[in-house]
């Protein structure tokens, strides 16, 4: 198809985006196009504000907008409970209950030999400073019910188990091979009320 070069390149970079293919990144460039002027000015300036103003929290590596976040900061938390995650968005998934009122540590990621990702790339050792300060009782482990969340939890278990925390895995009311992010509200709330030592 014969598409002026700007569309081309709008479409090329549409593509990049996780979970939109050819046709996808098609019908929103052309979206794009219909769209009033204002409306596209908004979007592209939102885009522009994440970039400068969302970073990554220095202790926990949450996204915030203001460092340390606001579940760092929140003297309503309680900072005797960790709960590790992999990702940002996981952090969402776990307060749609509303039952947990600790504190969270974000891995960036999970154990991952085939990718080439291993402990050194994740946000281990600032987890086990955090737990080595003396004040936290118990490490939730919610990484994803998958292979690689699996391999990451028990790794962590054995290098926490040691500094005399309790270590629990948050239970498997989260399907299998599926993403913390994609959980409903009951699913996630049985998943941590059924969590067990490690």
């Amino acid at each position: 198809m014969n598409r002026p070069d700007p569309l081309t390149r709008l479409v090329e970079q549409l593509q990049r985006l996780p979970g939109i293919g050819a046709k996808s990144a098609q019908r929103l460039a052309y979206h794009v196009l219909k769209t009033p002027r204002e409306e596209i000015d908004r979007l592209a300036d939102a885009m522009r504000e994440v970039k400068d103003r969302v970073t990554y929290c220095s202790v926990c590596s949450n996204i915030t907008d203001v460092d340390p976040c606001f579940f760092c900061t929140n003297a309503g938390r309680d900072g005797r409970v960790i709960c590790v995650v992999e990702e940002p968005e996981n952090v969402a998934a776990v307060e749609k209950t509303r039952d947990f009122k600790g504190k969270y540590h974000v891995l960036m990621g999970a154990l991952s030999p085939l990718q080439g990702i291993g402990p050194d790339d994740l946000k281990v050792r600032e987890l086990l400073m955090r737990v080595g300060g003396g004040t936290v009782e118990e490490v939730i482990l919610a990484t994803n019910p998958n292979v690689e969340g699996e391999a990451t939890a028990i790794y962590l278990a054995k290098l926490l188990k040691p500094l005399g925390v309790r270590v629990t895995r948050i239970a498997m009311g989260v399907p299998v091979g599926s993403d913390l992010e994609y959980a409903d509200e009951v699913t996630m709330h049985k998943a941590m009320e059924g969590r067990r030592e490690v």
